[in-house]
């Protein structure tokens, strides 16, 4: 928390610029909205391409546009929880386990209050109230009232309006960049459609297990091209170090079939234990299979990823080793190919109707893909190689742009830098 604003500046408790908002779904409402740090406010198919709330909506809360939402759970890179400011419809309705509120204060420029919510200082307020739970899975024990009390600080309108103007012009160079990223995964999208199941110049098709593919492809099990396959160890987390073995989880398979780094350093096992740990060694370049989902809204079960390490790792539980026969296939396009709907649709009908999704070894070693030769299946997985460098550098750029808005935020939202009513935004972002 700051010790010091400009003298101009006021801190006031939140509750004395909006008030919560209690409306509940009188009138059917059907637009179920779900909160995303990057995306806002979202519709739930859209985001989860399923709908996850109850079957009686009349409970949930009624949010029309210009409202605000604070989601007190967990979202990527935001450990205390998001608020979000409803943009994208008219109105959508929102889980009660969220806090509804507005901003209707003629004190306060909503842009500005978007962007305060988002400071390390609104954080900061937050990480002083909020307890974890253990039986709220992961949602932090945020209470109305104490929401509500968190400080708020209060520049001068223009000078909010102002703070808020420059603020908006870094956002919208992000944003560009993000619908870049947006249109390269949807090419990606449809380039894997095409590639993995027509191929690279075929004319004449043929009816197989996996769908109409050329004629000189062949289908195969996975596990007839499978040299190892290994589930993971059951670590214990008592036993975690903070200096050891890293373990790859679940959490570093990616949705979009790339590896997740950072979630691989956040446990590790005594290193001193590692002969005795051998079979779950796992190295640069092994393909990685899902075998359980996340949660019920993140469908990762059955997807790969190739791991991208500079030192081996352990395996956990509900992760699989699989160590392809390089001479017939390629782990790209196997990684690939686990995205595709064909597998996708394999794997959930094979993991079970329980409450938490499960594959075993004989059904992953049972699911059938397509093989083309592997020159070509090279190619295929070159040509979708080259869309994931683009769209990895283009993330990078969207990274930094981002970083530069944080840095600016601390420098304005905190007074540390002034800024001029008459000044072009230009001069100051």
């Amino acid at each position: 928390m700051f010790e010091t604003i400009p003298a101009a500046w006021r801190r006031v408790p939140l509750s004395s610029l909006g008030q919560r908002v209690r409306r509940r779904n009188t009138t059917g409402n059907t637009n179920v909205l779900t909160i995303s740090a990057v995306h806002g406010l979202v519709n739930q198919k859209e985001f989860f391409n399923k709908i996850v709330a109850s079957e009686n909506l009349s409970n949930y809360f009624l949010l029309k546009s210009g409202e605000f939402a604070y989601n007190k759970s967990y979202s990527n890179g935001y450990p205390v929880g998001v608020v979000r400011r409803l943009k994208r419809y008219q109105s959508g309705i929102l889980s009660p386990l969220y806090i509804c509120f507005d901003m209707s204060s003629s004190e306060v420029d909503e842009r500005y209050a978007e962007l305060f919510f988002d400071s390390q200082w609104f954080i900061d307020e937050i990480n002083q109230i909020a307890k974890e739970g253990a039986r709220n899975h992961g949602l932090l024990n945020v209470g109305v009232g104490e929401f509500f009390d968190l400080e708020f600080v209060l520049p001068p309108l223009p000078e909010q309006q102002k703070i808020a103007a420059i603020l908006s012009s870094v956002d919208d160079v992000i944003a560009k960049t993000r619908a870049q990223i947006d249109k390269l995964k949807d090419l990606k999208t449809g380039m894997m459609q095409e590639l993995l199941t027509k191929g690279i110049g075929h004319t004449e098709f043929k009816d197989s297990p996996v769908g109409r593919i050329p004629v000189s492809w062949n289908v195969t099990r996975l596990g007839d091209v499978t040299q190892k396959f290994q589930n993971g160890y059951a670590f214990k987390a008592s036993g975690y170090v903070d200096e050891g073995i890293p373990i790859i989880s679940m959490a570093s398979i990616g949705l979009d079939g790339n590896f997740n780094a950072g979630y691989s350093k956040t446990k590790h096992w005594d290193a001193g234990e590692l002969r005795a740990l051998e079979r779950y060694i796992v190295q640069d370049g092994d393909l990685l299979i899902a075998m359980t989902d996340v949660t019920p809204t993140m469908e990762l079960i059955g997807r790969c990823c190739i791991a991208q390490i500079s030192q081996p790792h352990l395996l956990n539980q509900r992760v699989g080793l699989i160590r392809l026969d390089s001479s017939r296939v390629n782990k790209h396009f196997v990684a690939y190919y686990s995205n595709h709907e064909i597998w996708r649709d394999y794997a959930r009908g094979m993991s079970g109707l329980g409450a938490q999704a499960n594959l075993g070894t004989p059904q992953i070693a049972n699911g059938i893909i397509p093989l083309p030769p592997l020159e070509e299946q090279e190619q295929i997985a070159s040509i979708l190689q080259s869309i994931d460098k683009i769209i990895k550098a283009k993330e990078e750029k969207a990274s930094k742009g981002q970083a530069a808005k944080k840095a600016l935020m601390q420098d304005l939202l905190t007074g540390k830098v002034r800024v001029k009513v008459d000044q072009k935004e230009s001069a100051v972002a």
